[in-house]
């Protein structure tokens, strides 16, 4: 049989970073989002609460944008944050057809609560990691972020 023409074996998944990131990633991100689906929330309704919750001026233009999501997901994570009275929203007084999102009183003793429990699943996850290790698996795959231009915030 001709080498050249020969069927070659299929590489072995386990040779591929995208593979063991990707299973990493996936294992994370999952029991994150079921703790969180305990408290009544998704990741892309925390990850919005985060983002109101740093005190900037936040639009919901601007959280579609950070989130890479488009105005009408946004719009429907924001009516569902609202209605849980986690968040509320004021015309901008400069521009009327501007909304200015902020945390309710509600919101922000929320906040910390679930921001316990994303530590808990990084410890879970990460615990095994010394500190070392921790800060160069986050150095390197802030570095590929980077130089990828991958900025927006992953909801899902």
């Amino acid at each position: 049989m001709d080498p050249a023409t020969a069927i070659q074996p299929a590489p072995v998944l386990e040779t591929h970073l995208g593979y063991w990131v990707r299973l990493v990633s996936n294992h994370v991100s999952g029991a994150f989002a079921r703790e969180l689906q305990e408290q009544g929330l998704s990741v892309a309704e925390w990850v919005a609460l985060n983002q109101i919750g740093k005190g900037a001026t936040v639009t919901p233009a601007g959280l579609a944008d950070a989130m890479g999501m488009t105005r009408g997901a946004i719009s429907k994570v924001l009516d569902k944050l609202q209605s849980k009275g986690l968040i509320s929203r004021a015309t901008s007084q400069e521009d009327n057809r501007v909304q200015l999102l902020a945390l309710t009183r509600q919101g922000k003793r929320a906040l910390p609560e679930l921001t316990t429990i994303a530590d808990g699943n990084d410890e879970y996850f990460f615990g095994a990691l010394d500190a070392n290790e921790r800060a160069t698996l986050r150095a390197l795959l802030k570095k590929l972020a980077n130089i990828h231009q991958m900025h927006n915030i992953p909801v899902d």
